[in-house]
């Protein structure tokens, strides 16, 4: 009740005089003699924290010279407690007067204990004033902030209220501030409604009175439920992902309640599968990550609200060459003169940046030739590539080797050759032997040997064996080398048989008769010139006789002169390489031409 401009007489007042207490009773307006004390306030509202001003107007005889004045909050047995004394109220008291008739009393940094009633007494040299009569009641009171409901899900309504225990005398209608977590809103009525309230409305709500901005209420908090969201996984790492590296997945969410339970799950093919099911750790770690790993990935978070996954995130683990390897294009037989394509293949993040060809040469495998790329073409392959192959691919990390591959170059016949065996002089009645031989892939697969002039060929087979040679055979000889891709004829071999000499004695005796031939040519034609002497036609047709004889004499002679001239006239052919071997002929003593000469070398 507010009582100002009221006053209330006591009617009752204790005076001491002279150390004597006596009761007077006074009723209604005794104009000088009376004494009261009229307090502007007889209760005040006010908040804890502010300060509040305690009035009021008192009277008392003219005789009365006043002494002393205090306020009081406590008395016992009659004694009152000055509260300028009062070490409670210390540094926060003040008394003021604007006249020598009232009194104001001053709290500041009001406290809920203050909360009281007040008294104020004057003191003249003969009597004091202000035992035991009513004073003003002073309620000291914070703000509250209410919540309703007490709890609340996403999505609903809830209304936060501020209020006091008592009205505010100063301000019974104010204004309000509302703060979330220390921020200023805009709102300024008593109640604070959300609705429909979400999680981001969940924080710690205060309030205060407009015009005393620093007196907060309690911070209340307020509480909303909501499923998980803004569900994220990260990868902890301070550089590139290398195999074998330690590495940690964590999965993170905003959720009340909050998320107790984790589960991973990696995209395999087209589809993901968990692999880490209800993990209560945020984070899966991969203590040795392997390339395996490679990948993304994705977490899903749940609580009692709901469930909620994450975005998928990439694993990009870097490794070495695996599994390299060296294929061949085409697949099926290579064939000489083709075009081959060898390429090395490897697993390598990131990709290979230097391919090494390496060819297998003896028992060791030699350096062949550096790319930057995966493969090593053969525009055009020869018989000398033929040979095992690896590559090695190197990416930065490290260096992978294939296992070795083989190539094998298919050809024709090449270079076929024919040979004697033995290889010194063939003489008649000897065993000889021609070979055929030539470099083939696959290896050649028949052998056909031939005679010039001969139209058909005169045998099949790598060896040509003459057990009794004789000088038919004597002529030029080549082979033909032949295999699944091609044929192949050898350069010719002359053969040359020598006839077998006779014993000494018979030579001995093949001498002397070819001496007694001679003389009695010698004597004969002696005896023709006598006769020629005597006849100048006997002599021309002794002459004639004699041309003609001489003619005739040795025609073996004339024929191996004639062959020799042939030979060297004859032009050598374009096409076959004529070989010679030696051979020494001599005559047996029945040799039908008697002035033939004993023999005849060939070279």
């Amino acid at each position: 009740m507010d009582l100002s401009n009221t006053s209330k007489t006591l009617e009752n007042s204790l005076i001491t005089v002279s150390g004597i207490d006596q009761l007077h009773f006074v009723s209604g307006v005794l104009g000088e003699s009376c004494m009261n004390v009229t307090y502007t306030h007889q209760s005040i509202c006010a908040l804890k924290g502010s300060t509040v001003d305690i009035s009021c107007f008192y009277t008392h005889p003219s005789w009365y010279n006043v002494t002393e004045v205090s306020w009081f909050s406590k008395w016992e047995t009659g004694v009152t407690n000055d509260l300028s004394q009062d070490p409670e109220y210390a540094d926060r008291v003040k008394y003021h007067r604007q006249t020598d008739k009232d009194s104001t009393l001053k709290i500041t940094d009001l406290r809920e204990r203050d909360s009281t009633e007040y008294k104020f007494r004057f003191k003249a040299v003969n009597a004091e004033w202000g035992y035991t009569f009513s004073g003003t009641t002073l309620s000291v009171t914070g703000l509250q902030v209410e919540v309703t409901p007490a709890t609340v899900t996403e999505g609903q309504r809830v209304t936060l209220a501020c209020g006091t225990i008592c009205t505010l005398t100063d301000n019974p209608n104010p204004s309000y501030i509302w703060y979330k977590k220390g921020q200023r809103l805009t709102n300024q009525n008593n109640s604070l409604i959300l609705n429909p309230v979400s999680s981001e409305d969940a924080g710690r709500y205060s309030c205060a009175v407009e015009g005393f901005e620093d007196l907060h209420s309690p911070e209340e908090t307020l509480t909303v439920k909501y499923g998980p969201k803004n569900t994220r996984a990260s990868i902890h790492l301070s550089d590139e992902i290398v195999e074998g590296s330690s590495v940690t997945l964590t999965c993170i969410s905003d959720a009340n309640p909050p998320v107790d339970k984790y589960t991973w799950y990696k995209k395999i093919g087209g589809h993901y599968q968990s692999f880490s099911y209800g993990n209560t750790e945020l984070q899966h770690v991969f203590s040795a990550i392997q390339s395996s790993d490679n990948g993304e990935y994705y977490c899903e978070a749940p609580n009692e609200m709901g469930t909620d996954r994450s975005e998928s995130i990439n694993i990009d683990v870097k490794y070495g060459p695996n599994n390299t390897s060296v294929s061949v294009s085409p697949s099926g037989e290579i064939m000489e003169g083709s075009s081959v394509t060898q390429t090395c293949s490897s697993d390598a993040n990131p990709p290979v940046k230097r391919y090494t060809w390496y060819k297998k040469n003896g028992g060791h495998y030699q350096f062949s030739y550096v790319n930057t790329g995966s493969q090593h073409i053969f525009n055009q392959i020869k018989s000398s590539d033929t040979g095992e192959y690896y590559c090695e691919a190197w990416n930065g990390i490290k260096t992978g080797r294939s296992e070795s591959i083989d190539i094998d170059v298919k050809y024709g016949p090449k270079n076929p050759s024919v040979s004697v065996s033995p290889s010194g002089e063939i003489v008649e009645g000897s065993s000889v032997t021609l070979t055929c031989s030539s470099d083939a892939n696959p290896p050649v697969q028949n052998y056909t040997w031939y005679k010039k002039n001969v139209t058909s060929p005169i045998l099949s087979g790598q060896n040509y064996n003459i057990t009794t040679i004789s000088s038919e055979y004597s002529g030029h000889y080549y082979c033909e080398a032949r295999n699944k891709i091609a044929s192949e004829n050898s350069t010719a071999l002359m053969l040359i048989v020598a006839v077998k000499q006779t014993s000494n004695k018979t030579a001995a005796v093949g001498i002397i008769v070819v001496v007694l031939v001679l003389i009695l040519c010698l004597s004969g034609l002696m005896w023709f010139r006598k006769k020629a002497s005597k006849s100048t036609s006997g002599t021309i047709e002794t002459r004639d006789t004699a041309d003609d004889g001489q003619g005739d004499s040795s025609p073996m002679y004339d024929n191996v002169l004639g062959m020799e001239m042939q030979q060297r006239q004859r032009p050598p052919s374009s096409q076959d390489d004529v070989h010679y071997t030696t051979i020494h002929f001599s005559r047996s003593k029945n040799q039908d031409e008697l002035c033939t000469p004993p023999s005849s070398t060939l070279l």
